[in-house]
């Protein structure tokens, strides 16, 4: 571990204590995993403390873990995975949170200690369906209003529920179920006759 990370992890555990879920060490970046209780309480030490300083949250991305490991996970599926720099103490944090509820994972909006998780927050409840609690404008982002389903869980259709067009006698457009058969594309290879014989033009 070098001393900056060293320095980091030491300040996180002086500081967070029994917050801590788990403080990961892989590939040179520190992940510091906490419940869902302890989510937004976290997040604002990690701001606030001088010690830590996290002044900008990059990035948050949800995540569904149930094919992870080749779908041997045991875990919760849903978690919100946020990626945090200090500019004050020139490190970076990966904080990770799991939903408690499969079925209806909610995890407490960031908005109020980032205002840039505002529209991560909002890809993460439209293409996982993770609901953040006490966000300012929770709708969906990149699907239509319409849409059903979160298109980025391991378990929805490759083909959708639904296809859109428009309908020349209602003068709209309208939905309906997916008229497409399900097919798996294999690529087919094509090679002249003799290719790769020795000698051969």
């Amino acid at each position: 571990m070098s001393a900056r990370l060293d320095r980091l992890n030491e300040k996180l555990q002086e500081i967070l204590g029994d917050a801590i879920g788990s403080l990961i060490l892989d590939r040179g970046e520190l992940t510091l995993e906490v419940s869902a209780a302890r989510y937004l309480e976290v997040a604002q030490t990690l701001s606030d403390d001088p010690h830590l300083r996290f002044e900008q949250l990059i990035d948050l991305s949800g995540v569904d873990y149930s094919e992870f490991g080749g779908g041997r996970w045991e875990g919760r599926r849903f978690a919100a995975v946020s990626h945090l720099t200090s500019v004050a103490h020139n490190w970076r944090l990966r904080l990770r949170a799991f939903a408690d509820d499969d079925e209806f994972p909610v995890l407490a909006s960031l908005c109020g200690v980032w205002p840039s998780a505002n529209w991560y927050e909002r890809e993460a409840f439209d293409l996982y369906g993770i609901v953040f609690g006490d966000h300012p404008d929770l709708r969906r982002i990149l699907t239509d209003y319409g849409f059903i389903g979160y298109p980025f869980r391991k378990d929805f259709p490759i083909s959708g529920y639904v296809e859109m067009r428009y309908d020349q006698e209602q003068g709209r457009v309208i939905y309906q179920p997916v008229s497409i058969e399900p097919r798996e594309n294999t690529p087919r290879v094509v090679r002249e006759e003799n290719y790769g014989d020795v000698g051969h033009g």
